[in-house]
């Protein structure tokens, strides 16, 4: 049996030994500039494809969900009060556009810099409805958009 004291000195040994490693051994820390760069691994997204055969009002009431639940807030807040201030009035192809635009790209943040010009949008998102939803993005108004409005409410207002 091992007495407290051979217990402790093994102990931090081991603890001294982790914290200082030998000189020698291979092990190097990275600082700040010296780390790799990261690897990103791109999954192939499947292309967008229209749905055929939804009703209009069908279509209305998914891209209304759609809207709402989006991958980030600032989405979900843009899009909802968008959806709910125009969807029940689009046309057939401005609700095509509306759903290609919210369910091809991607990545959410594209959408929110386009729609906030902060970037360019992609020739092929530009459009009637983009050109709408940056119009609605600059809040004329000033209307306090804090928060999305819930789904039973947008559907009462179609």
């Amino acid at each position: 049996m091992f007495s407290a004291a051979i217990g402790r000195k093994i102990v931090s040994s081991v603890c001294r030994a982790s914290l200082h490693p030998a000189v020698g051994t291979g092990i190097s820390r990275g600082y700040r500039g010296d780390a790799p760069e990261p690897t990103f691994i791109e999954i192939p997204l499947p292309p967008w494809q229209e749905r055929t055969g939804e009703s209009l009002e069908i279509k209305k009431k998914r891209l209304l969900y759609e809207s709402r639940k989006r991958g980030m807030l600032e989405n979900c807040i843009l899009l909802s009060l968008f959806a709910k201030q125009y969807l029940s009035t689009m046309s057939e192809p401005q609700l095509k556009q509306y759903d290609r635009l919210i369910n091809e790209p991607s990545n959410d943040w594209d959408i929110y810099y386009w729609a906030t010009e902060a970037q360019p949008t992609p020739d092929v998102y530009q459009g009637e409805v983009m050109d709408m939803l940056k119009e609605f993005t600059k809040n004329k108004d000033m209307e306090q958009r804090l928060d999305a409005p819930n789904l039973e409410y947008l559907d009462k207002s179609s």
